[in-house]
């Protein structure tokens, strides 16, 4: 597998909010918007911390370089709207993995989580990517729902995990 690293210029990937890199200065909103979404933790069997969210800050899959990570968020002003944890260049040259993507609860059921994938998947498609994989907890079916409403098909890959399970989708772009 090749090792990539390409200049990515994130604020491309919204024509309606702010996309930032994500840092350490913005654990604590990061801590709150996590916090107001229980559910996906509960399907982890764990519990919200600043210390997990500064480990996905830099968790990297194997053979991945960090230039190719973007843990970014969407804001509206000063708001955090969205996280998205993308690495580019993984599982292979032509694909983008999203490790993690979360609305904030006041953004919920008002089609931004889709609007943010719909730009997403035209700004990777631009920039020639092909293929977007992700995975999913076992169970969550408001996940597995918003992923298949966005056109996402499960590969039928499942992988155990320390905690639970996690089903691989694609999208084919």
């Amino acid at each position: 597998m090749l090792m990539r690293c390409d200049m990515f210029k994130i604020q491309e990937l919204s024509s309606k909010y702010k996309v930032v890199k994500l840092n350490e200065n913005d654990i604590d909103s990061i801590y709150e918007l996590e916090y107001n979404n229980p559910v996906y933790f509960e399907y982890m069997n764990d519990k919200v911390s600043k210390q997990n969210i500064r480990d996905d800050m830099i968790a990297l899959p194997p053979h991945t370089l960090m230039n190719n990570k973007y843990y970014i968020g969407f804001k509206n002003n000063k708001d955090l709207v969205a996280i998205m944890d993308l690495i580019l260049h993984y599982p292979d040259d032509d694909t983008a993995f999203i490790g993690l993507f979360m609305v904030g609860k006041s953004y919920q059921r008002k089609n931004i989580g889709s609007f943010i994938i719909s730009e997403l998947i035209e700004t990777l498609k631009i920039n020639n990517f092909l293929h977007i994989r992700l995975g999913f907890i076992e169970g969550n079916e408001q996940s597995y729902n918003f992923w298949l409403k966005n056109r996402f098909e499960k590969t039928g890959v499942k992988t155990d995990v320390d905690k639970y399970t996690v089903i691989s989708m694609n999208l084919d772009i």
